[in-house]
């Protein structure tokens, strides 16, 4: 029997495995422990996942490339099925073969078959949805069964992430762990100490969670939607009065788990029309460019790009030179401020519900422990630190806190 933490995130996975008595990250790809949330099928459905994929993807191979995987648990998509080569496959079967790859790489890094696993989840993969919440958890278990693993639990990744930080507490503290990764805000106020951390039975230390369903990829698509999605003719008025441009193909576009919709053929037919009754056909051929040759992700890595600069920079550039010569969007810090606003309120709401959970005011929080990429957002993190101002300020591993967690997780379950 081997065990492992398996977090499964929105835009990057890691996966832990015990050496010598510690959690330790394996390498996934090349001398990385994280690897993308990707996968490419050429058209023979041969996979590959990772940095591999989206190079594949860039590089202009023939295929399909399917990012942020972990969004379609807890929605209608993962009822769907998506072309691949001349197969359909539903989103269950693309996700077990990206895991099934990921645990191929634990395998060899362990030296032995990896059978039990903590699963990573969110607090909620659906908001305000027990029963959908449930069918999410139930979905990702069947997947995990289906690629060898025996035995398979879950923890909260905001949990996992207070374990990791607990190997460095030296006294008794209440912390509130803020884990915002590219798919969802998952927040837990957890009591820890050096005593506490040896317990095999943590519950009676959590005193409350919470979470929603806001991720970096919410900010991503707020960001493009405001300062890309115009140049391909969001909102452009139609010939009849008073009537825009159907908005269903931009949100599409704009949102990684859906952009492969767009590759229908039925989509191009229909902008055909759009094309005839608008009054800025132009607009729509360049949205028609994007769909013919397939380069919607292309536009959302861009975009990632444009918001990750704008953590340091006040304005950033959106290459579009492969609709358009020279065509590009500038992004500035304002822009994503104004286009998320409802997304940071909704975080920090869900923040101030686990406080009240906890029967705790923002003084009786010692420590705040960020982890997830999304927390490096600057009005997003000043948002959520200027709850708790005299709270500890501490960083965890963007990336690995989680799933250094889920591995001590692992190791006190299966030993």
């Amino acid at each position: 029997m081997a065990s492992c933490g398996l977090d499964f995130g929105t835009s990057n996975t890691t996966l832990g495995l015990v050496r010598g008595n510690a959690p330790a990250l394996a390498l996934l790809e090349g001398g990385d422990v994280t690897i993308p949330s990707a996968i490419f099928f050429d058209w023979s459905a041969r996979a590959a996942i990772g940095r591999a994929a989206i190079a594949a993807y860039l590089e202009g191979a023939p295929g399909r490339l399917l990012r942020s995987l972990k969004s379609t648990l807890g929605s209608s998509l993962i009822d769907e099925a998506t072309q691949v080569g001349r197969k359909r496959l539903r989103f269950t079967e693309v996700i077990a073969c990206y895991l099934e790859l990921v645990k191929a790489r634990g395998e060899e890094a362990a030296g032995a078959p990896l059978t039990h696993v903590v699963h990573g989840r969110p607090v909620h993969f659906v908001d305000g949805d027990a029963a959908g919440d449930r069918k999410a958890e139930d979905a990702l278990r069947d997947i995990a069964r289906s690629i060898g693993f025996s035995d398979v639990s879950f923890q909260f990744e905001p949990i996992a992430a207070a374990l990791d930080y607990e190997q460095r507490v030296r006294a008794e503290e209440i912390a509130l762990v803020i884990d915002m990764g590219g798919g969802t805000s998952d927040f837990s106020i957890v009591r820890l100490s050096p005593e506490r951390h040896a317990r095999a039975d943590r519950s009676a230390d959590v005193l409350a969670n919470s979470g929603v369903r806001v991720g970096g990829v919410d900010f991503d698509r707020r960001l493009s939607l405001e300062t890309v999605m115009p140049l391909l003719g969001f909102r452009s008025p139609m010939k009849k009065a008073g009537v825009d441009t159907p908005s269903g193909y931009f949100h599409d576009l704009a949102t990684w788990a859906s952009i492969n919709r767009m590759y229908d053929p039925k989509v191009l037919r229909e902008l055909r029309e759009v094309r005839r009754d608008s009054l800025r056909p132009d607009l729509i051929e360049r949205l028609m460019a994007v769909v013919e040759s397939q380069r919607g992700h292309s536009i959302a890595m861009e975009v990632e790009g444009a918001k990750i600069s704008l953590s340091h920079a006040e304005a950033a550039s959106v290459g579009l030179g492969f609709i358009e010569d020279g065509l590009a969007a500038t992004a500035t810090r304002d822009d994503l401020v104004h286009a998320s606003r409802e997304l940071t309120a909704r975080v920090v709401a869900s923040m101030e519900a686990c406080l009240k959970q906890a029967g705790l005011t923002a003084r009786d929080v010692d420590a705040l422990f960020l982890t997830g990429g999304t927390t490096q957002i600057p009005h997003v993190r000043a948002a959520v630190t200027g709850l708790l101002p005299d709270a500890r300020l501490v960083e965890g591993d963007t990336f690995g806190s989680v799933g250094t967690g889920l591995t001590i997780e692992a190791q006190r379950r299966y030993g």
